[in-house]
């Protein structure tokens, strides 16, 4: 039977369906306080409760009816209680619901569905937040995940106790997941933080998390030097400077360095003045006194020294007869004097007079005088004539003056002549040119023969020529690192041996009938340092050819060394050139190449190629853009050759991984004697402000034991990263304790502050030499390639190849397949700008494989791309 609560409905409205006013809301129990459930439905016969698919009891129904004053419909209103009891019976098989049933004469209405839950919350955190030290303007989160709870907890975050409002205080944002960031920290946010969650029953915090705000200590600038310690002599002077730069707080790291700094001084001792001895007495005067002087000069008062003390005059009464004959003979002085002076005033007037008429002769007779010869007398001065023209035309040749090639021009004259003028062409070819001065000219009619590449003339004499022309004045006149030849249109190549560095001319890239004398030269880079700014520093040597100006119509290929990193993100990389004023510009940007500028750079792993149809000055330099980026240094060490004493120093030498660099260090090193104890090694210095340390650890204790005073030295970083610094090294002073042990075993550790190190083992013999005698590094008798003897593909075969793929091909198999195959179409935009891509291509791989090249490995390339001129290669030079 269904118990249900009816009314019965004026006729009127038997035809309305019943519509609910209040329908009953989802609902939580508090602890053990039953919920209510309301629905009110209007016009209605009766309504009845339905929770979980059964019935309500009649019963448990509270009912009410009224009236709308409004419309006159009759509105019935049920309520019923759930028990904590009734929900629980289904608890964790599905939510407990009810919902209400309207029924009117015309049908019936049903509510929405409203679920009863038991509201709980846990006392356990699934995550609390947890502390944290951070460094000043760093950004914070703090993790918190609630407790379970129904309904789900809300969550507020607590700072000292005190809620956190993030609208108030934009520092702080709370999460869609409820965490907590600090965007940057303050000192004021150190502080305990509480996470709060809560619901309708209970409210839980989790347990404070301490945020730490630390400020590691900074610098102040350096105070001026003090006064030197000694006022005389030799003496100490100092400055200072404090950590309040800031100041280290709440446990940061304190300043890194000294904070007092001492310099030798040496102060000019003072000198005393000291008076000279008196002068004689003077004669009596008519005062009837006589006096005499001393002056302070036995020695001047110098250097802040004490004048003389007392007087520099002193005078005295003459005697009663001394003053009356000095009274006489002063009278009758004074009537000598006056006719003197009558006499002398006599003469002056009749010598002006006299004077006066020998002037008015001399200008009558001067006016009488002929003009040319006046003007003739300007040709006995001291002046030299200025454009004089002769009066004879067969004296001509006395004002023909030869011109001083030294001085400062702006056209070249060089040896650019035609090889088929022979002696009829007396006359030097130039073109003109807006900046400064090239070679001197090779005398008219001269002719060099070309062994194999090389001239025929000294090396020091073109040095000294070379050096004394105005540009160059900044070459180096070690022959060592330069190399130079004679080149025509075949082209050649021109290496400074042991350094990296070369320059590839390829063919038809002078002019025919054209002969170019050019050089090759590694600048040492204390004799022309590069204004790096900022982050900058040099990867590279500064490497010059020349002369610059000539004319080319092809590009060169520059090679030479660098020591950055292989990740290019973490660089910006400038290629620079010097012009002729001095001024170091910059000439490309890696990542950035315009195929229509002069220059075009091809960076590899370890060596830069540059692409340029101008010769000049060039060097590479970095920038970084991150902590990240890194140099690559090499370490070397050497050690005495000999060791007669207890004493035994280990020199460990940091450098740019560049072979120039590593060339330079071998030869100092062979003057001082020294020989090499391992193999160098290769280190990542990163741009991260931090110095280098070197230390030797787990010597022999009763053999060997370490003189330094301290655990490690260091390097400073700027030291290291400007790249300037020649044979930058720090010497390890070790002492064996008996002149009998010659084994030594270490380790060397080598480690970047706050970085990762390495560690090197160190295992030999001091009596014994490990790698032999130092390698002699000398120029090569092969530094300079003319012709044919400076490329490994023969000209007439790479005419055919160049013919062959510089014709684009539907199928692709042309100078583009060719890029591919030989990994080089990274380049394809710089190749194509090209009139021969392919003759670009070969130049490229020509600079890469001199040394490693095979002409096979070419040939097989040539055999897949489907040209059969890959087939010419297998023919014999002597076929060729």
């Amino acid at each position: 039977t269904e118990h249900v609560a009816t009314a019965t409905l004026p006729a009127s409205f038997n035809d309305l369906l019943p519509h609910f006013l209040v329908e009953p809301d989802d609902e939580y129990i508090v602890k053990n306080k039953p919920v209510t459930l309301t629905c009110r439905s209007t016009p209605a016969t009766q309504i009845y409760f339905k929770c979980n698919g059964e019935w309500v009891h009649q019963d448990d129904h509270l009912i009410d009816r009224t009236v709308d004053p409004a419309t006159g419909l009759p509105i019935m209103q049920v309520k019923i209680d759930i028990s904590r009891q009734q929900v629980e019976k289904i608890f964790g098989l599905d939510d407990y619901w009810c919902q209400c049933v309207a029924w009117s004469t015309t049908g019936t209405q049903k509510s929405q569905k409203a679920y009863v839950r038991i509201a709980y919350l846990r006392k356990n955190f699934e995550e609390e937040p947890i502390g944290k030290e951070v460094s000043l303007n760093q950004e914070v989160l703090l993790r918190c995940h609630p407790p379970e709870g129904v309904p789900a907890a809300e969550v507020e975050w607590q700072r000292n106790e005190h809620v956190i409002d993030p609208v108030s205080e934009p520092n702080f944002l709370v999460t869609a997941d409820r965490n907590l960031i600090i965007k940057q920290a303050r000192l004021a946010d150190t502080a305990n933080y509480t996470c709060v969650a809560k619901n309708i029953v209970a409210r839980r915090r989790s347990s404070p998390a301490t945020v730490l705000v630390y400020v590691n200590g900074g610098w102040s600038t350096w105070t001026t030097w003090s006064a030197c310690s000694s006022v005389c002599g030799r003496g100490w002077q100092r400055r200072s400077r404090s950590c309040t730069n800031p100041t280290p707080l709440n446990g940061g790291m304190a300043c890194d360095g000294q904070n007092v700094q001492k310099s030798a001084c040496t102060a000019t001792c003072p000198v005393d003045g000291g008076w000279s001895d008196w002068s004689n007495w003077s004669e009596c005067g008519v005062d009837c006194s006589m006096w005499r002087s001393r002056e302070c000069t036995q020695p001047s008062p110098g250097t802040g020294g004490k004048d003389c003390q007392g007087i520099d005059l002193q005078s005295l009464n003459c005697t009663s007869q001394q003053c009356l004959q000095t009274h006489l003979e002063a009278t009758a002085s004074g009537v000598e004097d006056v006719a003197l002076y009558v006499g002398i005033v006599a003469v002056a007037l009749c010598l002006t007079l006299i004077l006066i008429v020998v002037v008015l002769v001399y200008r009558r007779k001067k006016e009488g005088l002929d003009a040319d010869v006046a003007d003739s007398s300007i040709l006995t001065t001291g002046f030299q004539p200025m454009g004089i023209k002769p009066s004879k035309p067969e004296n001509s040749h006395l004002l023909t003056i030869q011109p001083d090639l030294t001085t400062t021009t702006t056209s070249y004259q060089g040896t650019l002549h035609s090889r088929h003028d022979g002696t009829t062409h007396t006359g030097t070819a130039k073109f003109s040119m807006t900046n400064g001065p090239l070679l001197d000219p090779l005398p008219n009619g001269s002719h060099h023969t070309l062994h194999n590449g090389k001239m025929t003339s000294d090396p020091a004499e073109f040095m000294t020529r070379l050096s004394n022309q105005t540009y160059f004045k900044t070459l180096p006149r070690d022959v060592a690192n330069t190399s130079y030849g004679t080149f025509n249109f075949l082209g050649g190549r021109l290496t400074i041996p042991n350094t990296g560095i070369s320059l590839l001319i390829p063919p038809e890239a002078i002019p025919r009938g054209k002969i170019y004398e050019i050089y090759l030269t590694a600048q040492r880079k204390e004799d022309l340092r590069l204004p790096l700014a900022g982050c900058q520093t040099l990867l590279s040597p500064i490497v010059s050819c020349g002369p610059p100006g000539v004319v080319l119509t092809r590009p060169t290929i520059l090679s030479m060394d660098h020591c950055s990193d292989a990740c290019p993100e973490n660089w910006a990389i400038r290629l620079k050139k010097q012009n002729y004023e001095g001024v170091w510009e910059d000439v490309l940007m890696m990542g950035e190449e315009l195929i229509s500028e002069p220059y075009y750079c091809q960076l590899e792993a370890e060596t830069c190629r540059v692409f340029s149809e101008q010769l000049g000055r060039f060097s590479l330099v970095g920038e970084s853009l991150n902590m990240s980026a890194a140099k690559r240094l090499r370490l070397v060490l050497f050690s005495d050759a000999y060791c007669s004493t207890l004493e035994y120093n280990i020199r460990v030498y940091c450098m740019d991984d560049t072979q120039d660099v590593f060339k330079e260090v071998m030869q100092m090193e062979r003057q001082l004697g020294g020989r090499l104890i391992d193999e160098p090694h290769v280190l990542l210095f990163k741009d991260s402000y931090h110095n280098l340390r070197l230390s030797i650890h787990d010597m022999p204790q009763a053999h060997w034991r370490s003189k330094l005073l301290a655990g490690y030295q260091e390097i400073p970083f700027y030291h290291i990263w400007n790249g300037s610094q020649r044979f930058l090294h720090c010497t390890f002073t070790l002492e064996r304790l008996n002149l009998s042990t010659c084994e030594l075993t270490c380790q060397l550790c080598v480690w970047q502050v706050e970085g990762e190190g390495q560690s090197f083992s160190l295992d030999f013999n001091i009596a014994k030499p490990l790698f032999g005698t130092l390698p002699q590094i000398c120029a090569s008798t092969q530094s300079s390639l003319a012709g044919p003897s400076a490329f490994q593909i023969p000209y007439l075969i790479r005419q055919k190849i160049c013919s062959s793929l510089d014709t684009p091909c539907p199928n692709g198999a042309d100078w583009r397949l060719l890029a591919q195959r030989l990994k080089l179409d990274r380049h394809m935009s710089f190749f194509a700008s090209k009139a021969s891509p392919t003759s670009v291509i070969l130049d490229l791989w020509e600079a890469q494989h001199f040394h490693s090249g095979n002409l096979n490995q070419l040939a097989t390339v040539m055999a897949d791309i489907g040209k059969q001129e890959a087939m010419i290669f297998l023919v014999s030079d002597g076929e060729c």
